[in-house]
């Protein structure tokens, strides 16, 4: 007849956790006392605290997802109720049932019984359902619109959240629709936002995170004692040696030594630095500075901050996954003057000494088809090789013929060889029947019909193929084509990038210093309208309806032909796997430009496209494709 203790979320885990050897590197008991900073935000989880929605943005791997599987287990031990766990994927989430759920539910003897045995013939326990006395704990993906409103939820443990897709299919934003399942519980219900932050404008748990309270976890230094939270910016090393980092404590300016980083975290206080406009919400954000001791070391962090200069993707990752922050996407436009004033020299149609294939991107217009041709080196350095206009709209068969003929054409390279295009990316925006029916007739080695989607994916901005309807001879052929799908926010972002490095001088030149990863080299016959128009959009912060902030790439002209152009070569570079290629993949190019036998090659035919004069030169035929 004795009620059950009153226990917060930290004391049931200090009680009953039992860490498992599969989902831990320190098995046994878990101890709250091992990252003190995870307290007050399990304690907010309990029922006895008011709190309704807990944001947690974070840096990786500082405990969040086992703080997440305490407040699962809590809730089946001490307060059942509904509870909806949802991971960015359906996939996801079935590995989070094996490897975390699974281990927690086995070794803690507290919840094993109450939750029954996996069996084929029992639906209580499936790896995405947990059936328990009082309650039931569901997994899903925030790709799964199903999954999010399957079930009305009192417990909702959001993991991740930066990660979720812009819409559970088009069904609208996966937080809003798994935050709904649990209006009916009023202020019985709890939310557990947790996500390592991305890009700045399109991070969810910023947003979150900047409308709470703003918590930090303030430490004693062991001087003087002043509180403070511990930033990047006090950390101090001699260049090249991680080992000298000490941290300078923003009072008394002495340094502090990592081994006093144990007291000062059990001595830490989380402490309030805005007012938030939801009082049911509180936010904490916290970095790797704070990993306790044995996890990430400050000397560590040194290290990766060393290896990330002169590297934008790895000082995003340092600063999403290292200090929890957002990364700020620099889309302002370079001039175009600056553009044109340096570019450089060489053979019209000419390819480089450091170009080793070539791509092209074609963009379909009302009345015309517009390529451009990339020489792409090592590092993604790369080249403007040529710029072709085929007049005639796609309803037209000379326009294909025309741009068939592109495919034949090779390019002289430096050391006499020639080249032919290795892929052609072509949009499928306008016209896309008749675009799926040319690729197809070309074939999927040489031709890929693109569609282009916002937002950005830094992982894997080209995805697919999937398959789409195409027509031959007048007859549809189900799946007949290949469509590549191209998160284009992503290569403009890269392009502009690498349009603003910095480049060496004459003299740094003469003595061997090579050009930055990423140079854009363009000749010397790209006129002031293609300059206008490779920089003709910039990436601005805008507000929906429903006043979420994001970026969106926006026109600053109306003709932004060479920009898209460009685009779609990247992601040919992309689809023949320029970004995976090996050292050894590299050599055998350079090793085939190299060359000096030479076999002749005739021009293609004549016709509605531009050309040059080229010398005899032997044709390469490129086998990157994997």
């Amino acid at each position: 007849m004795r009620p059950d203790p009153r226990l917060t979320v930290s004391q049931w885990a200090d009680q009953h956790r039992m860490l498992s050897s599969r989902a831990s590197a320190e098995p046994g008991r878990y101890r709250t006392a091992r990252t003190p900073y995870m307290r007050d935000i399990m304690d907010a989880l309990s029922p006895t605290n008011p709190v309704q929605r807990v944001v947690f943005m974070k840096a990786a791997q500082v405990g969040a997802t086992e703080a997440g599987c305490c407040f699962i287990g809590f809730v089946i031990h001490h307060a059942p109720g509904p509870m909806l766990c949802v991971q960015p994927t359906v996939e996801m989430a079935k590995r989070a049932s094996r490897q975390r759920i699974d281990p927690l539910i086995e070794e803690s003897p507290a919840i094993r019984d109450r939750v029954k045995p996996a069996r084929s013939r029992d639906a209580g326990n499936t790896m995405l359902s947990k059936d328990f006395p009082g309650g039931t704990l569901v997994l899903t993906g925030a790709n799964s619109a199903v999954g999010l409103r399957s079930m009305p939820a009192r417990y909702l443990f959001l993991d991740e959240v930066d990660a979720y897709p812009a819409s559970a299919d088009e069904e609208g934003d996966p937080v809003g629709l798994a935050e709904a399942r649990s209006l009916t519980f009023a202020h019985r219900r709890k939310v557990f936002l947790a996500s390592t932050p991305t890009i700045r404008g399109m991070s969810r748990i910023e947003r979150e995170y900047e409308a709470s309270d703003q918590r930090r976890f303030f430490v004693p230094c062991p001087h003087c004692g002043s509180m403070q939270w511990l930033k990047f910016e006090r950390l101090r090393w001699d260049k090249g040696r991680p080992e000298t980092v000490r941290y300078h404590c923003e009072s008394c300016d002495q340094e502090i030594a990592e081994h006093h980083k144990g007291a000062m975290l059990a001595a830490g206080v989380w402490r309030a630095t805005a007012t938030g406009t939801d009082p049911g919400t509180i936010g904490f954000h916290i970095s790797a500075l704070y990993s306790p001791p044995g996890w990430q070391s400050w000397r560590d962090i040194v290290r990766l901050w060393e290896a990330a200069q002169g590297n934008d993707d790895a000082l995003r990752v340092f600063k999403n996954t290292v200090l929890g922050e957002t990364w700020t996407e620099s889309g302002e436009a370079p001039d175009w003057q600056r553009l044109y004033d340096r570019r450089e020299t060489w053979s019209n149609g000419t390819v480089p000494a450091g170009g080793l294939f070539l791509t092209a991107g074609a963009d379909v217009q009302k009345d015309r088809v517009e390529i451009d041709v990339w020489a792409w080196g090592r590092n993604l350095e790369s080249w403007l090789i040529d710029h072709i206009v085929i007049d005639g709209g796609p309803e037209h068969a000379e326009t294909w013929a025309a741009l068939e003929r592109v495919l034949g054409q090779t390019w002289t390279h430096a050391s006499g060889a020639a080249l032919k295009i290795a892929r052609l990316a072509i949009d499928s925006g306008y016209e896309s029947s008749a675009v799926y029916t040319w690729a197809r007739r070309m074939g999927v080695g040489q031709v890929s019909p693109i569609k282009g989607v916002e937002g950005f994916n830094r992982s894997s901005p080209v995805s697919g193929p999937t398959l789409v309807d195409a027509t031959e001879g007048g007859k549809k052929i189900r799946r007949g084509a290949r469509l590549w799908t191209v998160a284009v926010s992503t290569f403009k972002t890269e392009t502009y990038r690498f349009l603003r490095l910095e480049r060496p001088t004459d003299e740094e030149l003469a003595e061997g210093i090579r050009y930055p990863a990423g140079t854009v080299h363009l000749p010397s016959w790209a006129d002031s309208e293609w300059c206008k128009q490779f920089v003709a959009e910039q990436l601005v912060t805008v507000k929906n309806r429903r006043g979420f902030t994001k970026l969106e790439w926006q026109k600053l002209r109306e003709r932004n032909e060479a920009l898209d152009c460009r685009v779609y070569a990247r992601a040919a570079a992309w689809i023949v796997g320029a970004d995976r290629w090996s050292e050894a993949k590299w050599r055998d190019l350079e090793k085939q430009v190299a060359m000096n036998d030479r076999l002749p090659a005739s021009d293609p035919e004549a016709g509605q496209i531009r050309r040059t004069v080229r010398r005899p030169r032997r044709i390469i035929k490129f086998s990157g494709m994997h």
